[in-house]
């Protein structure tokens, strides 16, 4: 059955060559992988992203996302018969010199495959659809925390993230080279909003009757006070948007007291008292989270 299947495989064609490193292509996947295409020239839904790595660009080519090249070197074209069912007849198959592929890298050893991708586009819609859980990346500044996260979210069953701005703190983008790598391609394809501020968010959120749940170390005075709840404690099983703030400043206050429920992931103590322990980074604790709301919700 998988000869008959394998011989059903489209075949492959020839890749065009390139043997200057003056080519535009060759320029287009340098800047891409180096994650500094030029924005300035990208209109919405055509945002071009670049991947590396035979997994990486095996993933890209499963999810269903718009291939505009793929390149191989002298070395990566052994790879192009197991990928050759996925890609697309419309994109462009290039290859050039195992030295050319090496300048243009973003890995130091690089596998000797890479692919251009246009991601999808997603709308505020887009995460709610369903039974909404939403991962609210506020102001994530470190791009393997946000890969991370994004990872943690598809594995627990959200809907989709969002990645804002957050207390004049800017955000990771999720599709930079280091936080697709992190996100092992679960980037593209986990709807994620871009460069929508936390506010204008939460306001959505109330609307569509979405519980927002912020996860915060710092206790809150005055008439907000309130004792945040350990995460087995907290109702994760209708509509929910979990906020995870800045790896070193946390959530800002105002969206910590606007937020339905307060979460806090509690810790052992430390084995010396003069030594305390830190608290968990980001990555860590959003996927603690996110696991819980999955364990809630009964994903098996």
């Amino acid at each position: 059955m998988a000869q008959a299947a394998d011989a059903r495989a489209p075949t492959l064609r020839a890749p065009e060559l390139i043997a200057s490193r003056d080519n535009r292509w060759l320029k287009w996947f340098r800047a891409a992988l180096a994650g500094d295409f030029p924005r300035s020239s990208q209109k919405p839904g055509e945002e071009i992203v670049g991947v590396e790595g035979s997994r990486l660009v095996e993933t890209a080519l499963r999810s269903g996302v718009e291939i505009a090249a793929v390149l191989v070197s002298e070395t990566g074209a052994r790879r192009l018969s197991a990928l050759r069912r996925w890609i697309p007849p419309d994109a462009r198959l290039l290859r050039t010199s195992d030295r050319l592929f090496a300048q243009i890298a973003a890995t130091e050893t690089p596998q000797g495959i890479a692919a251009l991708v246009r991601p999808r586009p997603a709308s505020f819609d887009d995460l709610v659809r369903g039974l909404p859980l939403i991962l609210v990346m506020a102001g994530l500044q470190d791009p393997g925390n946000v890969g991370t996260l994004v990872r943690a979210a598809e594995a627990f069953g959200a809907s989709g993230a969002a990645a804002c701005p957050a207390g004049g703190i800017g955000s990771a983008d999720p599709y930079g080279p280091k936080a697709l790598r992190a996100s092992a391609g679960s980037a593209l394809r986990l709807p994620i909003l871009r460069g929508v501020g936390v506010p204008v968010l939460l306001a959505q959120l109330r609307v569509a009757g979405v519980l927002t749940c912020a996860a915060s170390l710092e206790d809150l005075a005055g008439p907000d006070a309130r004792t945040p709840l350990a995460p087995w404690e907290a109702d994760w099983r209708g509509p929910t948007a979990l906020l995870i703030g800045n790896e070193g400043a946390g959530l800002p206050a105002e969206f910590v007291r606007s937020a339905d429920v307060v979460v806090r992931i509690p810790q052992a103590a430390a084995r010396e008292p003069a030594a305390p322990m830190d608290s968990l980074n980001a990555a860590i604790a959003g996927s603690v989270l996110l696991y819980e709301a999955a364990r809630q919700r009964g994903l098996a």
